[in-house]
């Protein structure tokens, strides 16, 4: 995980460098970065769409594997937004989310027997 979160910290570094050269201010540039995250659901949904051919024009124009490009587009997008906003914590503040939300829906393993864990 060290490495896909590497390139997503680099990603993020580029992008940000790239916005600072056009002068678009910290705020606005995470405005925009979070518009990202809706562009690429849009993908994905359109996707969805054309796996059930839901649309006349399109009729059936996609696989799953589209759709499921399109959920990882959606999720590096927002992984980059993240680090963007969180250059110097990104990693720990979605871990601590993470732990926080899925906490509510995952059991805790119960104690072994003999005392041992696993």
């Amino acid at each position: 995980m060290d490495e896909v979160w590497k390139i997503i910290d680099e990603l993020a570094r580029t992008f940000g460098q790239l916005d600072d050269e056009r002068k678009v201010p910290t705020e606005q540039q995470w405005t925009l970065q979070v518009l990202k995250i809706g562009e690429e659901f849009g993908e994905a949904a359109q996707a969805v769409i054309g796996v059930h051919g839901t649309n006349p024009r399109k009729g059936f124009s996609h696989s799953w594997d589209d759709v499921q490009s399109e959920v990882a587009d959606t999720a590096i997008t927002a992984l980059i937004t993240l680090a963007r906003m969180r250059p110097h914590d990104a990693r720990e503040f979605f871990a601590g989310v993470l732990a926080d939300k899925s906490s509510r829906f995952l059991i805790p393993a119960p104690p072994s027997p003999d005392g041992l864990e696993g």
